[in-house]
């Protein structure tokens, strides 16, 4: 297996895209093994894409994909600047508040930091605001969408390790609302100490504000139908993610947005989109075998249980391990190969599963945004034509932020479990 693992990294260092290098790295273990047949990779590749659980992965990507096209993200950006475009900083309170809502919306970290750079960074330059700034700003909000249901790191952890989906999309929403909070009161001390203005001068009506909540009530609705349906079994993880495309298109039909053209553009990227994700499932799944093979679950629960008696220190180390892996890997790829070993040591400590994930996968996330390998903080720099260095400078108040909200949610588990446990 090691083998396998250095071969899987150096293919990566060589620059090869990560799905060919896990892929040719699974290989390279079965061809060391004589008592495993050659014809497994192919049935592995195949059969772990047809995991039933798994359809709800595609299904939430063509539902975002219709709600972006449909107009639900404008609706949206005119509910966040109602609420907050009077605040000081008042588009970067904006962008924040944006990124909670889009969060039930997008499912994707990645998509959801680079639409809003394409939408509000050339506004926020041109009011004064740094474009380094608005690259960090829009990039760090995009781990809110990674908490707030329908994330889809919460599904693929969830599938993986037979967890609760309900229940992690439910204990994602506290992390999601904190994250936001904090993003919220750096920004405020941010805009105070640069002279950020207000957006709107004044405070909205009330008139105002109804109004814009009702244009957007469709799309700000639909966690809460999510969480309602999965807990009151009208549907199952597999099945609410259809039944969100279908709520997509009764939102577009209702905008009066439903168009052939967008709904055409819609599927077109949600193939690209789904193909990427269940390329790497399938090629995972080499990988995955040969470290159960090798039972490095088993061995790494023991690892662990040795060197720390006290559960908190050995999941305090876990979280450690992948803040640092984060910086080499993606975090799509890190919750798809780690799940199978993390779960079962989990377990092993006595974790809450729920609590457990939702660390995991946040924790995971954050590698979007950091050097070297961070495709979050790279699409963002790209479209805001800012370089790495000047992202960094700008970014370092926002990742002292989410670290600060892991380690409460680390500190006081009630943050995840709260809500789980009231409905479930």
């Amino acid at each position: 297996m090691l083998l396998s693992l250095g071969v899987f990294l150096l293919l990566l260092v060589l620059g090869m895209p990560v799905v060919f290098a896990i892929a040719i790295g699974g290989l390279v273990f079965f061809l060391q093994q004589p008592n495993l047949p050659l014809t497994m990779p192919v049935q592995l590749l195949l059969s772990e894409t047809q995991n039933f659980s798994l359809l709800a992965i595609p299904t939430f990507i063509l539902a975002g994909n219709l709600m972006n096209e449909l107009g639900v993200t404008q609706r949206l950006l005119r509910v966040a600047r109602v609420l907050t475009g009077h605040l000081r900083g008042g588009l970067a309170q904006v962008s924040v508040v944006l990124s909670l809502l889009m969060g039930g919306v997008s499912g994707s970290a990645i998509a959801d930091a680079t639409m809003q750079a394409r939408i509000l960074g050339p506004e926020m330059v041109r009011r004064g605001y740094s474009a380094a700034f608005v690259a960090a700003l829009q990039g760090f909000s995009g781990l809110i969408v990674v908490a707030i249901p329908p994330s889809i790191g919460l599904i693929l952890y969830g599938s993986i390790g037979q967890v609760s989906i309900g229940q992690l999309f439910a204990g994602g929403i506290g992390v999601g609302l904190l994250l936001a909070l904090t993003y919220m009161v750096v920004v405020a001390m941010l805009a105070r100490a640069r002279g950020y203005q207000p957006e709107l001068a004044q405070r909205p009506s009330a008139q105002e504000t109804l109004a814009a909540l009702w244009g957007g009530f469709g799309a700000v609705l639909f966690p809460v139908l999510l969480l309602l349906s999965l807990r009151t079994g009208v549907f199952v993880p597999s099945e609410v993610g259809a039944a969100a495309v279908v709520y997509a298109l009764l939102v577009g039909a209702i905008y009066r947005e439903l168009r052939w053209e967008r709904v055409v553009r819609a599927f077109r990227d949600s193939v690209a989109d789904i193909g990427m994700v269940a390329f790497l499932i399938a090629a995972s799944a080499l990988i995955g075998y040969g470290m159960k093979w090798e039972m490095i679950p088993q061995s790494l629960s023991q690892f662990l249980v040795g060197i720390a008696e006290d559960p908190r220190i050995a999941l305090a180390v876990i979280l450690l391990g992948l803040l640092l892996l984060g910086t080499i890997l993606d975090s799509t790829v890190m919750i798809i190969l780690l799940t199978p070993i993390l779960v079962p040591t989990a377990k092993a400590l006595g974790l809450d599963l729920v609590h457990f994930g939702v660390l995991v996968v946040m924790t995971s996330a954050l590698g979007l945004l950091t050097p070297p390998v961070g495709l979050s903080m790279y699409s963002v720099c790209s479209v805001m034509r800012c370089s790495i260095e000047e992202y960094v400078q700008e970014g370092w108040p926002l990742f002292l932020a989410v670290c600060l909200v892991l380690l409460l949610v680390y500190l006081f588990p009630g943050i995840v479990t709260f809500l789980p446990r009231l409905l479930f």
